[in-house]
């Protein structure tokens, strides 16, 4: 039984989506620290011809407290703002009826806690992608929380009986295959291959977000592209 762990990102980009696929069970990291300027609640999208950052504003919070203590930012009219900078980006975009609506219900979800707002999204367009992946989050896992990096993910893998356990290629550094196998887990690398795309008329943009591509390619197209990687 194979694993991944990642912590939650909004609308993230599809090598995240591939990871996901890619496993039997996906565990959203939710109780570690906030990464302040990461990406767990922005993203990138294509607008007037060139990338765009988008955010979804959150409550302020200390720079030290967890990823799931954080809460979306209902108030002054933010998701509307958020969902009005996404529809301008890809009104005219050649998926933008289909894929809008996905995009509403999630954007307009009413949900407080960040980390479950996320989830759902993650929810909808696993749903539209035809991934059935089943998704957990940790701080639900029974696990050792003393410990860190390497040695927290281990104890994940046996806490959800795993012998397998799949990190995105940028983790190549991080984690030691021997040390997975003495504990009888096989570590895999997954790196993305080179997915490409027709962004309108202009040069291609890469890495950008999951609606980047639902919007620029049918849904049959994209579940191929959830299999263009290659495990190291």
């Amino acid at each position: 039984m194979k694993i991944a762990i990642m912590q939650p990102y909004l609308f993230p980009y599809i090598g995240y989506f591939q990871l996901i696929n890619a496993v039997d069970k996906f565990i959203v990291h939710d109780d570690v620290k906030w990464i302040k300027g990461g990406w767990i609640n922005r993203n990138r999208i294509f607008l007037n011809n060139k990338e765009e950052l988008i955010t979804l504003s959150v409550k302020k919070r200390g720079n030290y407290d967890n990823i799931n203590q954080f809460e979306v930012l209902h108030e002054q009219n933010n998701q509307k703002k958020f969902l009005n900078k996404v529809r301008a980006a890809y009104i005219k975009s050649p998926y933008f009826s289909p894929v809008f609506p996905i995009l509403e219900k999630i954007i307009l979800n009413d949900e407080s806690n960040l980390t479950r707002y996320i989830l759902f999204s993650l929810e909808q367009i696993n749903t539209y992608l035809q991934i059935g992946t089943e998704i957990f989050l940790s701080s639900e896992i029974k696990k050792n929380n003393e410990l860190k990096a390497q040695a927290r993910v281990i104890d994940i893998c046996k806490a959800m009986n795993a012998n397998g356990y799949i990190n995105p290629i940028g983790g190549v550094s991080l984690y030691n295959k021997d040390t997975f196998k003495q504990n009888g887990i096989n570590l895999c690398f997954l790196n993305t291959k080179n997915i490409q795309y027709k962004q309108c008329e202009n040069k291609f943009i890469p890495g950008l977000s999951i609606i980047d591509v639902m919007m620029f390619n049918d849904k049959e197209e994209i579940i191929r592209m959830l299999d263009s990687y290659e495990l190291v």
